[in-house]
């Protein structure tokens, strides 16, 4: 029926799918939430600087307007891979992190160049 409907049907067992979605699907949505948070609550200024968002931000961010009581049920019902996931999301935000700090030019361009590679190698 799914592959009527133009679907492309994979078996995959239960670990690996629940792995595969955290990374795909859970994550966005937990950095989207955090991001929005973390930017909504910076008060360095007077006023919100969420009212200077345009494009960009408002397109990466756009998932954090998902229900928030279905992803609070997903990430508790999916906690080892949420958990596992955001662990290892974190771990190349560091790296990005250094690289900022250490201001390493060619570092930065490789990080970012890989991430295209990866990212235009889905389209």
């Amino acid at each position: 029926m799914w592959e009527l409907a133009g679907s492309e049907v994979v078996e995959m067992d239960v670990e690996k799918h629940d792995h595969v979605v955290a990374a795909i699907s859970h994550l966005p949505h937990m950095v989207a939430y955090s991001l929005v948070n973390a930017v909504g609550s910076y008060d360095r200024f007077a006023e919100s600087i969420l009212k200077y968002s345009a494009g960009g931000f408002r397109d990466f961010t756009r998932i954090a307007s998902s229900d928030p009581a279905m992803w609070r049920d997903i990430a508790l019902m999916n906690r080892g891979a949420v958990l596992e996931m955001m662990d290892y999301f974190q771990e190349h935000l560091g790296r990005l992190r250094k690289l900022v700090d250490a201001g390493d030019g060619d570092g930065l361009h490789d990080f970012f160049l890989s991430s295209k590679k990866s990212r235009d190698a889905i389209l």
